[in-house]
């Protein structure tokens, strides 16, 4: 450990800041260049390949907003202050983050975001803000770090992109599973529907079952072996499967609560705030009072219904309501329509797609081992407390 030196973490890179063009600039907008905002890349992924708004070129040069390269690092700076991602290609970002590129002579981009990512604590007890949590350039100037010799460098950033390239890889074999099950749902049920099939309620088709919360008062009630999903589980959860939660309760608090316990396979969707978020779990878990646990009405064809609210779940948002919180009840499902297929169609259909279903819950119990190892690894080798051979 002697070879390592203490420095500051603004020392070894160039801070950037981003902008966005005049939203009231047709001109500006829906252009060629991805630009970032944190809901592009909060979703605990490395790499970024892509955002949801995209301006012109016109906009980029009229506008304090500028490109970071491929290879180079977004962190949240304003907010949700903390998240970081590799950009996958060069994209341009608002003003709510800091794009960060090494300084060369110090330091690399790949062993600068796990630098980065092993002092988010530290980032965010320095923000500051009476509405919104911020850091700014000098925070970077703020924080000091051990730095080993550049071969370390490089050697620790591999053994940790060796775990993200893993990840990565599972996760798109997932997006892949997951898109070839929507295509397949799209062609037997809405391009391939007979004009004999009666347009009905969706609660024709399934079941919905509420939630609840035990009393957070009794402690005998928490902290127990059974997974309870919360609003934030669902709207912060990246995969179409749930495999944990932030908080679990016990038998006790099960039985002494409103809350009821799904199987594995079930879908659940949130039901209020952040409406329409909604996942399929991977193992028997309960829910609040929030969400809304959905059950096949016939046994067993979960797939076929998770793919279903996958379908009509931007209509549901739709006719959300509610004076403080989108709401969505049991009538918005009631009011929305979809031609019913007869029950032997569904079970076959139920059998085709049951493969893909299985192996993407298999990829996902490979990345939550791949992520809690990477994410214990991390702390350590950025101590000293493991080294990696040079």
């Amino acid at each position: 450990m002697s070879e390592w030196k203490e420095c500051k973490l603004g020392e070894l890179c160039e801070i950037i800041g981003g902008g966005t063009p005049k939203t009231n600039v047709i001109e500006y907008w829906n252009g060629d260049i991805p630009w970032l905002s944190v809901t592009d890349f909060n979703n605990g992924r490395k790499y970024c390949f892509n955002a949801d708004k995209k301006i012109t070129q016109k906009g980029l040069m009229e506008s304090s907003a500028k490109i970071l390269k491929k290879g180079q690092i977004i962190i949240s700076a304003r907010g949700i202050v903390g998240v970081i991602s590799m950009l996958g290609k060069d994209m341009a970002f608002n003003q709510s983050n800091y794009g960060v590129n090494a300084k060369q002579e110090q330091t690399t981009n790949n062993f600068l975001y796990y630098l980065l990512k092993n002092n988010v604590a530290q980032l965010q007890s320095n923000s500051y803000g009476a509405v919104f949590d911020t850091i700014t350039k000098e925070t970077f100037g703020q924080i000091t770090v051990s730095l080993p010799p550049l071969p370390e460098q490089k050697a620790i950033a591999e053994a940790l992109s060796s775990l993200d390239d893993k990840i990565d890889l599972l996760h798109r074999q997932n997006k892949t599973l997951e898109a070839m099950a929507e295509t397949l749902f799209k062609q037997w049920f809405v391009e391939d529907a007979k004009e004999e099939w009666e347009e009905d309620s969706l609660l024709e088709l399934i079941e919905l079952v509420g939630g609840g919360t035990p009393k957070t008062s009794i402690n005998e009630y928490w902290d127990g072996d059974i997974p309870w999903l919360s609003g934030g589980d669902i709207s912060n959860n990246h995969k179409n499967f749930v495999l944990s939660s932030e908080k679990n309760i016990t038998e006790m608090g099960l039985h002494n609560s409103m809350a009821k316990l799904m199987p594995k396979y079930a879908t659940i969707i949130s039901a209020r705030g952040t409406v329409g978020k909604y996942c399929i779990m991977g193992r028997e878990m309960t829910f609040s009072q929030s969400n809304y646990g959905i059950l096949p009405k016939t046994e067993n064809c979960y797939f076929f219904t998770y793919l279903l609210i996958n379908h009509v779940v931007k209509e549901l948002q739709s006719t959300a309501y509610g004076s403080v919180f989108d709401t969505v009840t049991t009538a918005t499902f009631c009011d929305t329509k979809f031609k019913v297929p007869p029950q032997d169609i569904i079970n076959k259909f139920e059998s085709s797609v049951k493969s893909y279903f299985e192996k993407q819950l298999l990829n996902n119990c490979h990345m939550e081992t791949l992520e809690k190892l990477r994410d214990t690894l991390l702390p350590k080798l950025m101590s000293g407390e493991v080294r990696v051979k040079v």
